[in-house]
C-alpha cells in the first residue's frame, strides 16, 4: 500500500535531483472560471514532464543486485526520458523500447540522456510486450509507467509540494492517463487534508478511467485519435484504479477542441507550452466540467514535451476552434478588378488575409470564371459570421473549407 510516509520519504530522496516547479496564479483564468486559479507547472520539469519523479524513485528504491543488472522500460515519450535521466544520475544501464514511429525528438532526448533506445513494433503495446520478454532474458527491472507503488509514491510528491507553495487549497485538477499521477496526488492530498477536492480529467476520445467506473473495475477500451496523446492510455491500472476509487471525488471529460483551444490559451497568455494532456485539467475548468466557483483551485500541467512538428498544426487548430482562422471558397467572374473588389469586403470587414489561391481550373469552375480559396485571420466566431453572411448578401458563393 502506498501511504503519506512513503510519499514523504520519496519526496525526500529527491529533493536534489527534480525541480520543485513552480505554482503560478492565473488572473486571466480565474476571471474566466470565477475562482482562483493556480497552475503547477510540471511542464517546465526535467525532461519536460512529471515522470521523471515516479521513475526515479522507483530506480532509487532498487537493491544494488538490481541497480547493477538496470533497468528497462517501453514508452513513446514521456516516461522513456524520465527513465532514461533518473538512470544516467547514478549511472546504471537501461534500455528503452519504443515505437518505429515515435517521433525523431523524443528518441534522440532519450538517447541523449544515456539510454540503449530499441524501435520496436507499430504501437506502444507492441513495444511493451517486447520489452516484457527483453527483461525476462536480461533480468533487468522493468520501470512501469504508472502501474507501481514506487512510481505511484514518486508522483505523489507534487502533492507535498502543493502544500508548501499554498496555504488554502479547495480543489485539485489533474490529467489522468494509467493513473498514476492521479493516485499519488489523491494520496498525498487527502491524507493531509481531507476536505481537500480531487479531480481527475481525460479526455473524451479515450476515457478509460470513466469505463473503468462504470464497470467498477479496469477494462479495456478501443480510444480514438485524440490530442492529448500523453494520456491515451487503453486501460488504466489496477493498483492505480484502486486508489483513484478511494480518494478521487470524481472524473470528468474533455472534448478535443476544448482541449486545444486551453493549449492555445496557455501560449498566448501565459506563454506556456504544454501538452495536450496536461491542457486537459484547466480545459476542464474552463469549460464547466467541474461545478467550482469562488474557489482555491490548483491544476496541474503535467507537461510540455509538444513535437515541434506539431506546434503549428496544434496552433492552427486552436485558432480554428476559437473563431480566429477560417478558410473559405467562392467562384468569381475571371475578369480584371473582380478579386481586388472581393478583397475590398473582407478589407472593410477588418479581417486579415493569411493566403489566397486562386484557380481558373477545376471541376466547379466555368470557362470565364476562377475559383478563390482566402484564409483569413478573424476575431471571433461572430466575425467570421458577419463575413459570411456580408459576403453572401454581396452576391458570392460562399463554401467553408475548415
Amino acid at each position: 500500500m502506498v501511504s503519506l510516509q512513503h510519499i514523504e520519504e520519496a519526496y525526500q530522496r529527491m529533493k536534489t535531483v527534480v525541480h520543485k516547479t513552480p505554482l503560478e496564479f492565473s488572473q486571466t483564468f480565474s476571471r474566466l472560471s470565477n475562482n482562483r486559479v493556480y497552475m503547477k507547472l510540471e511542464n517546465l520539469q526535467k525532461t519536460g514532464s512529471f515522470k521523471v519523479r515516479g521513475s526515479y524513485n522507483k530506480i532509487m528504491s532498487l537493491s544494488d543486485k538490481e541497480k547493477s543488472r538496470g533497468v528497462i522500460a517501453a514508452s513513446a515519450g514521456n516516461h522513456a526520458q524520465g527513465v532514461a535521466y533518473s538512470s544516467s544520475m547514478i549511472g546504471i544501464p537501461c534500455t528503452i523500447v519504443m515505437p518505429k514511429g515515435a517521433p525523431l525528438s523524443k528518441i534522440q532526448a532519450t538517447q541523449s540522456y544515456g539510454a540503449n533506445v530499441i524501435l520496436h513494433g507499430d504501437v506502444f503495446d507492441e513495444s511493451l510486450e517486447y520489452a516484457r520478454k527483453l527483461q525476462q532474458k536480461t533480468g533487468a527491472t522493468f520501470v512501469h509507467p504508472f502501474d507501481d507503488p514506487a512510481v505511484i509514491a514518486g508522483q505523489g510528491t507534487i502533492g507535498l509540494e502543493l502544500f508548501e507553495q499554498l496555504d488554502d487549497i479547495d480543489a485539485v485538477i489533474c490529467p489522468v492517463g494509467g493513473g498514476g499521477l492521479l493516485a499519488g496526488i489523491a494520496i498525498a492530498m487527502k491524507q493531509k487534508k481531507t476536505s481537500i477536492r480531487v479531480y481527475g480529467v481525460e479526455s473524451t476520445a479515450c476515457a478509460s478511467t470513466t469505463a473503468a467506473k462504470q464497470h467498477n473495475q479496469p477494462v479495456m477500451i478501443n480510444p480514438l485519435n485524440t490530442i492529448a496523446d500523453g494520456i491515451a492510455v487503453k486501460r488504466i491500472g489496477d493498483l492505480t484504479f484502486s486508489y483513484i476509487q478511494k480518494y478521487v471525488d470524481d472524473i470528468v471529460c474533455v472534448e478535443e477542441t476544448d482541449i486545444s483551444r486551453t493549449m492555445l490559451y496557455l501560449l498566448e497568455r501565459n506563454k506556456l507550452l504544454v501538452e495536450g494532456s496536461a491542457a486537459c485539467s484547466l480545459a476542464a475548468l474552463l469549460y464547466k466540467k467541474i461545478p467550482l466557483e469562488g474557489k482555491n483551485i490548483v491544476a496541474i500541467l503535467s507537461g510540455g514535451n509538444v513535437d515541434v512538428t506539431l506546434i503549428s498544426r496544434i496552433i492552427e487548430r486552436g485558432l480554428v476552434e476559437s473563431g480566429r482562422f477560417v478558410t473559405f471558397a467562392t467562384i468569381i467572374s475571371d475578369k480584371p478588378g473582380q478579386l481586388n473588389k472581393l478583397l475590398r469586403i473582407i478589407a472593410d470587414l477588418e479581417a486579415n488575409v493569411m493566403s489566397i489561391d486562386h484557380q481558373r481550373m477545376g471541376t466547379n469552375v466555368l470557362p470565364g470564371q476562377a475559383e478563390v480559396r482566402f484564409s483569413l485571420e478573424t476575431k471571433n466566431r461572430e466575425h467570421i459570421n458577419q463575413i459570411q453572411h456580408v459576403l453572401i448578401e454581396s452576391g458570392y458563393t460562399i463554401r467553408r473549407l475548415d
